[in-house]
Parts: C-alpha cells; structure tokens; sequence
C-alpha cells in the first residue's frame, strides 16, 4: 500500500522563501519513495511524501518550525492511494 504524508505550513508574511529554505533543510528519520515541495500566495509550503507502508504504519513527519518563522501551526493529513484512475 503506497501511503501520502503532507505537511502544510505558513509563514509569517514575507518570510515564505525562508521557510521554504528551512523544510528543504529538513531530513527524514526514513527514505520514503518520493518527495515533493510546493510553494503557494501567502507564504504557504507543502510537501507530500509517499511511503510503502500501512495507513496506520509509524512513519517519519516533518517537524513543526520554530514559531518565529510559522504564522500559524502545521497542517498534516495522512491518505492511502486507490489506484489511478
């Protein structure tokens, strides 16, 4: 089963490219199949990773950033693949 960790965070304004910076910096306790990091308006980073795992299996999470640098706390949500189609 291929599961999907996303981490959504936001920056204090005018900081997003710093955070951004900070969540590349961060390394995983795992190597999980992929990685990707997004960027969006107000300062706002998402990275999904996918790992071979059960849904309800331990898997290493990215860790909040310092609350100088996030406007407000981390969002994540966990999802199990169904296919393509």
């Amino acid at each position: 089963m291929t599961v999907a960790l996303m981490w959504e965070g936001r920056a204090v304004p005018g900081r997003g490219e710093e955070l951004l910076a900070w969540v590349r910096q961060q390394e995983l306790a795992g190597e999980p199949l992929r990685r990707e990091t997004f960027r969006a308006p107000q300062d706002r980073v998402l990275v999904i990773t996918w790992w071979d795992a059960p849904y309800d299996a331990e898997l290493p999470e990215l860790p909040d950033p310092d609350g100088e640098l996030a406007a407000r706390a981390v969002h994540r949500w966990r999802f199990e693949s169904v296919g393509e189609g």
